[in-house]
């Protein structure tokens, strides 16, 4: 029997297509899912941009979606049978298993690797069912609610760019870009005891940071008078990435999450005189459990970023920009694939 699934068939074209359903081929399983998020990578799919349809990494049709929670629903050959009906999300990095990057725990950067929705065709989770690698899962806790299952990856991103930062109890940390990923490391660091910053384009960017609790903001027109002890650039803006190095103190580190829509530039001679350690964050696979054990705990809520959850007739026009009727405040909107169309 079909099941449903978002297809980018072209630049500006998506439609909601009866697709063949998965299988579990040995070593993967079929999950039920239950919610999806909608990120930039995903919009500039939809525009054509991502840089992957340009290197031949990806190319149309291609079916989005890495930001999910499912239920495991089928086993494939060698699958302990305790996943079955398990609550899961998954990494979106797939490395090849054998090279030494993999070897050594860098799958995420493996030249072979396929992305859930992203790279190399790997179908992704917009759709009602989809097939993973079980050695990708993690198991969700009762405690982490579908809303939070799938803020697990970008949160995982998140994670991994505090822990880079290396900020704790008492230090300052300025963060670059007011969106997902920059509010999700704004609750992290602050989790860790970290009094946090942000920087966004006007007031009204931060509008929604301040709602969160984080009172400390900066903008163009008034931009910060000191130095921080780290600075994360979660930005799409190409001129920040220079700036986010004027703004660490000297001997502390710079970590870059964000892309740029076009190329950034940055003087080496800033990062060697000040001895400035600048760190690139590419995915979430280390940092996915953390992030788990966070929401579980409840140190970490992100559940308010969600602005709104529709049905998947309605993710083309998410992808166009066109925000759902009551949607709220946050920065992310959540698909549900199962949810009836109207």
């Amino acid at each position: 029997m079909p099941v449903r699934a978002l297809v980018i068939i072209g630049p500006g074209r998506a439609e909601v297509q009866d697709v063949d359903p998965p299988a579990a081929a040995p070593g993967q399983v079929v999950a039920d899912v239950e919610r999806v998020g909608l990120c930039g990578t995903d919009a500039e799919f939809f525009t054509g941009r991502m840089s992957y349809l340009h290197s031949g990494e990806a190319s149309y049709p291609i079916r989005i979606g890495h930001e999910w929670c499912a239920t495991v629903s089928a086993l494939g050959d060698g699958v302990d049978p305790a996943w079955l009906g398990r609550r899961v999300t998954g990494d979106t990095m797939l490395g090849c298993g054998h090279c030494a990057r993999c070897r050594s725990g860098r799958h995420h950067v493996c030249a072979d690797r396929y992305e859930i929705g992203v790279r190399r065709g790997f179908p992704g989770a917009l759709a009602e069912q989809l097939a993973v690698p079980v050695t990708a899962l993690h198991p969700l806790p009762d405690a982490v609610d579908a809303t939070l299952g799938a803020l697990v990856e970008p949160g995982g991103n998140a994670l991994r760019a505090v822990r880079a930062a290396d900020v704790g109890p008492g230090e300052r940390l300025l963060v670059l870009g007011p969106g997902t990923i920059g509010l999700l490391v704004a609750l992290f660091a602050r989790a860790r005891g970290a009094e946090v910053h942000l920087f966004g384009r006007d007031d009204a960017d931060l509008a929604f940071a301040r709602s969160l609790g984080f009172t400390a903001g900066w903008t163009a027109a008034s931009p910060p008078g000191t130095r921080y002890d780290a600075v994360v650039d979660a930005s799409t803006a190409a001129e920040l990435p220079a700036m986010a190095i004027d703004l660490v103190e000297p001997g502390k580190r710079v970590v870059y999450i964000g892309l740029a829509g076009e190329p950034s530039r940055i003087d080496t001679r800033a990062l060697v005189l000040a001895d400035v350690t600048a760190v690139g964050v590419l995915s979430a696979s280390s940092g996915l459990a953390g992030t788990v054990e966070a929401y579980a705990a409840g140190s970490v809520d992100a559940r308010p970023l969600v602005a709104a959850t529709v049905g998947l007739d309605e993710a083309p026009d998410v992808l166009a920009g066109r925000r759902p009727a009551a949607a709220g405040p946050g920065p992310k909107i959540h698909i549900d694939p199962r949810r009836p169309a109207g």
